[in-house]
């Protein structure tokens, strides 16, 4: 329970049981004078918002959002009594940050505050894209996969066959065109694996995801010497179930593409975080706690027309790439029950992969 200060509630607006009954909302509410002060903001509203009641008491809401439209309707209720509801509102943070909420606006008894709820809907857009995402990659990967088996098995006979005619062939010369053959087979046959994906079950045990992106970043920065790395790591995060070696693939494939793209930019940089996250929904799935680990380039950005297709399979926002890597590392997350996310704008792209935690981990807190 917190704890207000006789400074906190010098005001006859609430007592301070009503507080406390705010407090334990899970809606995010917040009180502002006639002035559009600050005068009290509950835990969810704090979280919400990215502050503290204790600093921004007082304060003007302008330092925390960015809205004319939202301040003066704000002033209209507590002029005229009259409230007002807004659905899929955009609320911009002052870092930037965009919330999407249906906000409620009421003026209270006495007429001197009114009481704003917000309930945030971005998470319930993500959940909703995730789930749809996830629906359009499954038919996809399979459609692909269905495809490769098909063209695998062709590939095999000519391959053979280049060999016999091969051993038939006598001047020198003429086997020049059956090692072609062969070549390119083999290279489709590589090809077609990777679409494939990975041929073993996951082994699943208990992963140290720190070790995992240290033993990557090494991989990564022997071939590309010249890339800044910045770590922001929560030595609090708790082991992930998983499979070392596919979680290793999964975020080499996001960190060489980085590099990639990176390549020829001045202070090149690639910022790894790691955080624990409480109470987030996978699938349909609420979990008590999951690993978030955050890759940030400050590249290009992806061009925006392939952004939602970026984990499909043969699209790549390179020249030169295949549209596999991406593609495998979404399919290594959902093995392992997380999710994978993207948010790029040029001179920011970041990949956020979502991991459950280990269950006997979420049973010994």
């Amino acid at each position: 329970m917190r704890v207000y200060t006789p400074d906190q509630i010098q005001q006859p607006l609430m007592s301070t049981s009503a507080f406390e009954i705010l407090d334990n909302q899970s809606i995010a509410l917040v009180v502002l004078t006639t002035s559009l002060q600050i005068e009290y903001l509950n835990p969810s509203a704090e979280a919400l918002l990215g502050t503290s009641l204790k600093r921004s008491l007082g304060e003007h809401l302008d330092h925390l959002l960015i809205s004319d439209d939202l301040f003066a309707t704000l002033h209209n209720t507590l002029s005229t009594g009259q409230s007002f509801t807004s659905r899929e509102t955009k609320v911009e943070l002052l870092d930037g940050h965009e919330l999407l909420v249906d906000l409620t606006a009421t003026r209270m008894p006495g007429g001197s505050s009114a009481l704003v709820e917000l309930h945030p809907l971005n998470r319930l857009y993500r959940i909703n894209q995730d789930d749809r995402n996830a629906k359009t990659q499954a038919t996809t990967v399979e459609l692909i996969r269905g495809l490769a088996h098909e063209i695998k098995n062709p590939l095999g006979g000519i391959r053979g066959a280049a060999q016999l005619l091969e051993r038939e062939l006598k001047a020198p010369g003429q086997t020049e065109y059956t090692n072609v053959i062969i070549r390119e087979v083999d290279r489709l046959t590589s090809l077609v694996d990777q679409l494939l994906g990975p041929r073993y079950h996951a082994d699943m045990k208990a992963a140290n995801i720190h070790q995992v992106l240290e033993h990557v970043i090494q991989l990564v920065e022997a071939q590309w010497p010249d890339l800044i790395w910045k770590r922001d790591y929560d030595p609090s995060v708790p082991d992930v179930k998983g499979d070392e070696a596919m979680l290793i693939q999964a975020v080499l494939n996001v960190l060489n593409n980085a590099a990639q793209i990176l390549q020829g930019r001045s202070h090149p940089c690639i910022t790894i975080r790691s955080r624990a996250v409480r109470q987030f929904t996978i699938a349909g799935l609420r979990h008590k706690i999951v690993a978030q680990i955050d890759m940030i380039d400050n590249g290009p950005g992806i061009p925006a027309e392939i952004l939602d297709q970026i984990f499909f399979p043969m699209i790549s926002g390179r020249p030169d790439g295949t549209g596999l890597g991406l593609a495998i590392t979404h399919n290594i997350i959902r093995q392992h029950k997380g999710i994978i996310e993207v948010n790029s704008k040029p001179g920011e792209t970041c990949f956020s992969v979502f991991l459950p935690i280990c269950e006997r981990q979420i049973d010994a807190e």
